[in-house]
């Protein structure tokens, strides 16, 4: 039985990408490195490759956050404020499931992220359904697969 947790995409096997970790036994966030250099203009959305994908069981989505000292630092936010990965992201034939960090920068001069620079924090999570629940559907690609 698969078991939860991270792995390298197979389009960046090789290439130097860490497996998350928690820094402290009471953290409660799994450390997100970006997988290469990128430069963040100011102004706009950035999506920084992580090089990797999370197996989750059903019932279950990992939650992504900016690091506070990103945001408080550097003046970088989540586009969308919380990222959720959905436990049927994983594998996906569109990118493999691939996590993205999307970020925008509120300063106003560019900002270098350097690869292996913790970005994000994620936290495996559970969810509750709401009585009734009949969703059939089946994910076919990555972001925005489930409609716009």
């Amino acid at each position: 039985m698969r078991t939860r947790g991270f792995e390298v995409v197979s389009s960046w096997e090789g290439k130097g990408i860490h497996i998350p970790e928690r820094k402290t036994a009471g953290s409660a966030g799994y450390d997100l490195e970006i997988a290469a250099d990128e430069d963040v203009q100011p102004g706009r959305v950035t999506l920084l490759p992580t090089g990797l994908k999370a197996y989750m069981a059903e019932g279950e989505y990992l939650a992504v956050y900016i690091r506070s000292s990103m945001a408080i630092k550097h003046g970088l936010i989540l586009i969308n404020s919380t990222g959720i990965i959905d436990a049927d992201y994983y594998n996906n034939p569109d990118n493999e499931g691939h996590i993205m960090v999307a970020v925008y920068n509120t300063g106003s001069s560019v900002f270098h992220i350097s690869k292996g620079e913790r970005v994000a924090q994620a936290i495996f999570t559970c969810y509750l359904k709401a009585d009734g629940d009949r969703a059939e559907g089946v994910r076919t690609g990555g972001v925005g697969s489930t409609g716009c």
